[in-house]
């Protein structure tokens, strides 16, 4: 069998690609920490087969009209909102993610990023830093429960459900709001669906699990955030299009709701001028929902699963609809 081409848009360890060295020729950008310049990238889609790239590399109409013998795109991610899936389509590419083993890894972040809001560990974390403590008093740095509270779940997916399991577990009341009920769910995690404006209104914790399509496209805006409690706190760990960053900034800014923990943001990477880092009450993080060496490990391997299973004709095993 011939061997095909693929292009890998960020260095990955050798070792993983040991197993495929016999199945396929492998390039890639040779910086881990720096994303492939674009026209680098047009310039070695040119004659592969076959792309396996990140969440920040966009996959558009450009690269799909120089890449004239590409035949699968394998995402690693599980959102593919940086793929233009229509124009894959339509030259009949096919695209993968990567469902199932980022989960619990993402929902372990997810929640941490809940608690460290809430309990202002961050920021408390700094206080000692700076030498700011000097005695003890009843409200230093009081946050809010979390055990016994409402969350609210915006996208009851794989990764809702998870995190919904860890609710469960701090004796949490559990709402969620989802393009179609989730019956099972409900079963098992006595989880109760709602509408969204009820979640907003109603929960404690809004937490975003969605993916960003058109419908969920800025869902979080003004209007979402003047429904919430004075006293809920917002964590997005999904896509940071979901949000309007401005309409949260003035939000917290003028005290509507009392935190925000974020994982994702409208442009990525955000720089230290960004106006939410000149907020106490925001915890931010680089976009490291599923960033545990174990996690990132098995994506790399289902990626490349999928292009072994493909170009050896049983299908991609992971396809997006």
């Amino acid at each position: 069998m011939e061997k095909q081409h693929i292009y890998i848009t960020r260095k990955i360890p050798n070792e993983l690609l040991q197993p495929y060295q016999e199945q396929f020729h492998f390039s890639m950008w040779e910086k881990e920490s720096e994303p492939v310049p674009r026209e680098v990238l047009l310039e070695k889609v040119e004659h592969v087969a076959g792309i396996l790239c990140l969440l920040t590399d966009q996959i558009d109409e450009e690269v799909f009209n120089k890449a004239k013998h590409l035949q699968l795109v394998a995402n690693m991610a599980v959102g593919y909102d940086n793929i233009d899936v229509e124009a894959a389509k339509a030259r009949q590419v096919v695209v993968t993610n990567t469902p199932d083993v980022l989960t619990e890894t993402t929902a372990d972040l997810t929640f941490a990023l809940l608690m460290a809001t809430a309990r202002r560990i961050v920021e408390a974390n700094e206080f000692i830093k700076k030498d700011e403590w000097k005695d003890w008093s009843p409200f230093l740095l009081a946050g809010s429960d979390i055990h016994h509270q409402t969350i609210g779940i915006v996208g009851m997916g794989r990764i809702g459900e998870a995190v919904a399991r860890r609710a469960k577990g701090f004796g949490m009341n559990i709402l969620y709001y989802n393009r179609s009920r989730k019956m099972e769910a409900e079963q098992e995690l006595d989880a109760t669906y709602v509408s969204f404006e009820k979640l907003l209104t109603e929960a404690d914790f809004v937490v975003c699990l969605t993916p960003l399509t058109s419908d969920t496209h800025q869902i979080f805006n003004k209007q979402a955030f003047e429904k919430m409690k004075q006293s809920a706190i917002f964590i997005n760990a999904s896509r940071g299009m979901t949000m309007d960053e401005q309409a949260l900034y003035e939000a917290l800014k003028a005290g509507e709701i009392k935190a925000a923990g974020l994982d994702v943001f409208a442009t990525e990477p955000i720089r230290a001028s960004h106006p939410l880092l000149e907020l106490d009450n925001v915890v931010c993080l680089p976009h490291i929902g599923s960033a545990s060496v174990a996690t990132r490990e098995n994506m790399i391997k289902l990626c490349l699963e999928n292009l072994s299973s493909y170009f050896k004709g049983h299908g991609a095993k992971t396809p997006v609809e």
